[in-house]
């Protein structure tokens, strides 16, 4: 009669086991794992240097959402190889949301130049949201005879090589939209490469070279005190943050070339933690002290749907392959 008891025992333990873990499963289903994240640390990587545009986007952002679900966000900055090193880590990493990347323009640029990439950035992401974007400025030396774009194009045109506009290097947005100026214009200008953004500026100031593309927020100033000229905006639509200047686009038809910067996880992470975060990350930025603080650094807040931001993404590295194709311009690492 015990060994009968014990076998029975043994039977009604196997069992309660059994639906122990099957009611586990049930629980921490993907959408009950959802609505628990986070439930530790997340880590935002970003292919810059402390202090740079995407570094101070991910505290921005990470702080917001430190604020709404109480676990810290870490901002994880990884520089070098031309952004590949941040990429490869968050391509690498497990897809359960707690490593994310802040994908850039200048990203987007080193998958249109580079044959040999270890990632793919449709293929290997998922899409977040489009953070924001900011547009570049065309500014002369104010000693050219132009106040326009469309004198800008004439005179370049009736002095076929004479004029030279500076860059920030070879490969750079500020190198790629110059040449897609260039195409779209069919004008003939000397492209002079600089190491960085500032000896461009400083160089059409004094001028070595008579144009140059800048961001907004960097040449803003020069511009108001009158040591630039601004000819427009290379946004398919007129600035919020400079509304008096014309976009290129007014003058010349389709030109639209911006620096934009998004948040992306890795493939495979489940949709339902991807709406969770795009949901916060849409609300941080909306709310006004975000919207202020990238306002300061030329950026306009977008926050944009899931769907669409991976519209964008493939549109802009296809206009990227173009760009660079146009440019000439090759790996120099």
């Amino acid at each position: 009669m015990t060994k009968i008891l014990r076998k029975v025992g043994i039977g009604v333990v196997s069992t309660f086991c059994a639906a122990l873990v099957l009611g586990s499963i049930t629980t921490f289903s993907p959408k009950a794992l959802a609505q628990a994240y986070p439930t530790k640390p997340i880590r935002i990587v970003v292919a810059s240097t402390p202090g740079s545009g995407p570094d101070i986007v991910a505290r921005l952002l990470g702080g917001k959402l430190t604020e709404a679900w109480g676990q810290q966000v870490v901002v994880d900055d990884r520089a070098g190889a031309s952004g590949r090193i941040a990429a490869e880590t968050v391509a690498r990493a497990a897809s359960d949301g707690y490593t994310l990347l802040i994908l850039t323009a200048q990203l987007s640029t080193v998958d249109a130049m580079y044959k040999d990439l270890k990632y793919n950035l449709v293929k290997d992401f998922s899409p977040i949201s489009l953070i924001g974007t900011s547009t570049s400025v065309l500014v002369v030396n104010p000693s050219l005879p132009v106040t326009s774009v469309k004198e800008l194009v004439t005179l370049a045109k009736s002095r076929a090589g004479a004029l030279r506009y500076g860059s920030s290097g070879s490969g750079t947005s500020f190198h790629l939209v110059a040449e897609l100026f260039k195409f779209m214009t069919g004008t003939d200008i000397l492209h002079v490469p600089y190491k960085g953004a500032t000896p461009p500026l400083t160089n059409t100031m004094n001028g070595e070279v008579d144009m140059t593309f800048s961001a907004i927020a960097q040449c803003l100033p020069l511009i108001l005190s009158g040591k630039l000229r601004a000819l427009g905006v290379s946004s398919a639509k007129r600035t919020t943050l400079a509304s008096d200047l014309p976009s290129i686009s007014e003058s010349v038809p389709g030109f639209d070339f911006t620096s934009w910067y998004g948040l992306i996880a890795p493939v495979k992470t489940s949709p339902a933690i991807l709406s969770k975060l795009n949901a916060e990350v849409v609300k941080a930025l909306n709310t006004s002290e975000v919207r202020e603080r990238m306002t300061s650094l030329g950026i306009e807040s977008v926050g944009s749907s899931q769907k669409d931001f991976a519209l964008f993404i493939s549109a802009q590295l296809e206009k990227l392959r173009v760009a660079v194709k146009l440019s000439g311009a090759h790996p120099e690492d």
